[in-house]
């Protein structure tokens, strides 16, 4: 089952993926239960924690460059006595060629490389393989496109927007509270 509340990870100041996003991105992503996924830019590891759970006999790289959130990573692992997780304190790309080839990855942090990221990931993913990125930013959203684009011959890919709302109680009425749009780009190898 997918969805963990967000109040159950422990986050501190890293961010996280929300759980409706975890839950649209955990679909878009498709994972069998033998997979090989990288979490790059993994936060607190809330997507990290859900993929490996849905891949019990696979196994999760969860990629972080920011040493507080991989220590958080390394706390929400043991919180939810989930063992196939490797934790790699890594700037993406950095890394990714020493890993075993990928039946899914997952990109939920840049730090402004995607293009390197997705040069560096192409070699590892497998054919029929997933990349599911979540863009905050339009700029990453157009650099995700681009790089897609440039590689059609090799990558089909659907990119959807998402908007999600919580009904907040302010006295007696319900109010809408909204949170930042996200765009998902899911691309396939062909």
């Amino acid at each position: 089952m997918i969805g963990i509340a967000d109040e159950e990870f422990l986050r501190g100041n890293v961010p996280m993926t929300k759980q409706e996003i975890r839950i649209l991105t955990l679909a878009k992503a498709k994972i069998y239960p033998m997979d090989t996924i990288y979490d790059i830019g993994a936060g607190t590891g809330a997507l990290s924690i859900e993929a490996a759970r849905l891949a019990p006999d696979g196994e999760v790289f969860a990629i972080e460059r920011n040493p507080q959130a991989a220590q958080l990573i390394a706390q929400n692992i043991e919180k939810f006595s989930v063992e196939n997780i490797m934790v790699l304190e890594l700037e993406a790309p950095e890394g990714i060629e020493h890993l075993p080839p990928a039946d899914v990855v997952l990109i939920g942090g840049s730090g402004g490389s995607l293009t390197r990221i997705l040069a560096a990931v192409d070699k590892k993913i497998e054919p029929c393989g997933r990349i599911v990125v979540n863009c905050i930013t339009v700029q990453t959203l157009m650099e995700c496109i681009s790089y897609m684009r440039e590689h059609e011959d090799t990558y089909s890919y659907e990119a959807i927007q998402v908007q999600v709302s919580h009904l907040e109680q302010v006295g007696a009425y319900d109010m809408a509270r909204a949170m930042n749009p996200i765009h998902i780009v899911t691309c396939t190898k062909k």
